[in-house]
């Protein structure tokens, strides 16, 4: 159960206040009957509520695939720089979504903002393997022994060790290398301290992939969608939870 008020805001129909004057106004039905009172208790998934003569079309979750631009911060507040929230139309913002762990600021790519508690938990957590995919161009080359090094798990600067990790070469030769890794963690910056630990340096990175879900390529920098059905059980699939 939930405050009317609060669930007629979450869905873009104004602010508390705007729903306050509405329902004292007598635009608001709930199961066929005029309510005057916005702090009511409701079941939007059970009750049958209509502002105006539109009948109000309740979800609680929102799942959206970002393409991150470069110089946009993966929070949902700062006082310096352009968050990814920010990007979003005023629709989105209301249900207050953040984003699914995090990309450095310079970092573009695959970024998920969800609502869903449990589902960053799980997409997040090592413990359920789900993979995150990231091509990267480095400033010398790689080879087989730093393959084998993500295999084993890298070290990083303050001592931590890595879980293994998946590099995989595209090309690489004295200028420079391009790679896939794939992570199962998200430590800061981990990607580029990785290859610092080889004494490398990234100097392009962009997540393509999170779990079983590729970047849609139709979507440029900064813009962003919501996912399908069908990606969404994928991902939760991929994240040990039960769609029964």
């Amino acid at each position: 159960m939930e405050r009317l008020d609060k669930v007629l805001s979450n869905i873009g129909y104004g602010s508390r206040k705007e729903i306050k004057s509405m329902v004292k106004d007598g635009k608001v039905k709930v199961d066929g009957k005029v309510v005057k009172d916005s702090s009511i208790s409701v079941d939007p998934e059970k009750n049958e509520i209509y502002v105006g003569e539109e009948k109000v079309s309740y979800r609680k979750y929102i799942y959206l695939m970002m393409n991150k631009p470069t110089d946009v911060v993966s929070a949902t507040f700062d006082n310096y720089d352009k968050t990814v929230i920010d990007l979003l139309e005023e629709k989105y913002t209301v249900f207050e979504p953040f984003p699914v762990g995090r990309l450095d600021k310079d970092t573009v790519g695959f970024l998920l903002l969800t609502n869903d508690g449990e589902l960053n938990h799980r997409l997040i957590s090592p413990k359920w393997h789900v993979d995150k995919l990231y091509y990267a161009r480095i400033d010398k080359d790689v080879d087989e022994e730093d393959i084998r090094a993500f295999k084993e798990g890298i070290v990083l600067d303050d001592g931590y060790k890595c879980l293994p990790a998946v590099l995989e070469v595209i090309c690489s030769s004295e200028n420079g290398a391009e790679v896939h890794v794939t992570l199962q963690e998200g430590k800061f910056h981990q990607v580029k301290r990785m290859f610092q630990s080889l004494d490398k340096t990234v100097v392009y990175l962009k997540r393509v992939a999170f779990g079983p879900l590729t970047l849609d390529e139709s979507l440029e920098e900064g813009q962003y969608r919501e996912l399908r059905e069908d990606e969404l059980n994928s991902l939760k699939e991929d994240a040990g939870i039960d769609l029964n």
